[in-house]
């Protein structure tokens, strides 16, 4: 990481003298509209003075620019996700977690007519969401039936099932922690009359 920094940094400087070049102005010029030292910005554009805010906050605003652009800050990667579906028990399944963790989300899609509940078990944690349709979940000795807008958690070592409840498929988010961990959703407080 530090490597990182010290290569941006050492970039700082070459741009700068780029930048005063395309528009056309001298180090007494750019002095004059910053207010630093014709020595300060020299030094600055061969590298021989570390870049700060306080010198490259007016210099960005001299050439109306964005002080990334000044920096050559590393873009940020696109945090969208792209997921690819797949098919599990006759359910589509798309994972909207992209790194291994401990806790991954899910969308899933699940078609009318998965047959008769045969719950099983296994080490997790899970939290499920309803984002349409009418889902049934078997959760031990309980058959519940949750609508869009429910949601339920539950430990998965407790024998379980879940599908669509009707003739239409159900589609819900799913949250599962492997070793057991559960999901912390915090609420506002209610409101005291």
């Amino acid at each position: 990481m530090a490597k990182v920094i010290e290569d941006v940094l050492a970039e700082v400087g070459p741009r700068l003298k780029r930048l005063r070049a395309d528009h056309g102005l001298t180090l007494t010029g750019l002095a004059e509209a910053t207010g630093i030292s014709t020595s300060t910005l020299s030094r600055l554009e061969s590298g021989q003075r570390r870049p700060t805010l306080e010198l490259l906050l007016p210099i960005a605003q001299a050439y109306q620019v964005p002080l990334q652009e000044l920096v050559g800050a590393p873009q940020v990667g696109d945090p969208r996700i792209r997921p690819t579906p797949r098919r599990l028990n006759g359910m589509t399944v798309l994972p909207l977690t992209r790194q291994p963790g401990p806790l991954q989300a899910f969308k899933m899609i699940i078609p009318p007519g998965r047959g008769t509940p045969e719950p099983q078990t296994h080490e997790g944690y899970e939290w499920l969401y309803v984002l349409s349709g009418r889902l049934r979940l078997v959760l031990a000795e309980r058959d519940l039936l949750l609508k869009a807008g429910e949601a339920a958690e539950f430990d998965t070592r407790l024998p379980h099932w879940f599908g669509s409840a009707d003739e239409r498929p159900v589609e819900i988010l799913s949250l599962f922690g492997r070793q057991g961990e559960r999901m912390h959703v915090r609420a506002r407080p209610k409101s005291r009359a």
